[in-house]
């Protein structure tokens, strides 16, 4: 990942996170969503959603991603996060040219990760398909957060 580009981290983070949608399964909402975290080391780790029939068991990309860092041993290393989604085709491939954003739940998550590192992340959101990119900081999008400095915990 180029750390060094401040254009081009955006665009490579979005891009990881859309290879990941492809991996998505989406079987009943037909919305893929790919999320990618770029660590500190600039290695990038990426989760894509998953489903279930029972709904209330799905996994949100950016969840799947962060429980990936966490079981590496590597929650407190997050700098970044980059989420793209959108409607599948009939091939499976995410559509749609409108950045997402991480739902409330994914925001949470993303938000004990950040406290755990000690950081506001910057957050990345892009569209399945084209350049559109919307950047905010973790706090612009879940202000005045619950977390584990909440509970003494840092």
């Amino acid at each position: 990942m180029n750390a060094t580009d401040p254009k081009a981290l955006p665009q490579e983070l979005i891009a990881a996170a859309r290879a990941a949608a492809r991996n998505a399964h989406a079987p009943y909402s037909r919305f893929a969503v790919g999320a990618a975290l770029l660590m500190q080391d600039g290695s990038v780790i990426t989760g894509a959603n998953f489903e279930n029939a029972s709904y209330g068991l799905s996994l949100c990309a950016e969840t799947v991603a962060i429980a990936t860092a966490s079981a590496a041993g590597r929650l407190r290393e997050i700098v970044a996060v980059g989420v793209i989604g959108g409607a599948m085709d009939a091939d499976g491939a995410p559509t749609g040219t409108t950045p997402v954003s991480p739902c409330g739940r994914c925001r949470q998550v993303i938000n004990e990760a950040a406290q755990m590192g000690g950081r506001d992340l910057p957050v990345h959101c892009g569209a399945a398909q084209g350049d559109a990119v919307r950047t905010y900081r973790l706090s612009e999008l879940l202000p005045d957060a619950f977390g584990p400095a909440d509970l003494g915990i840092s």
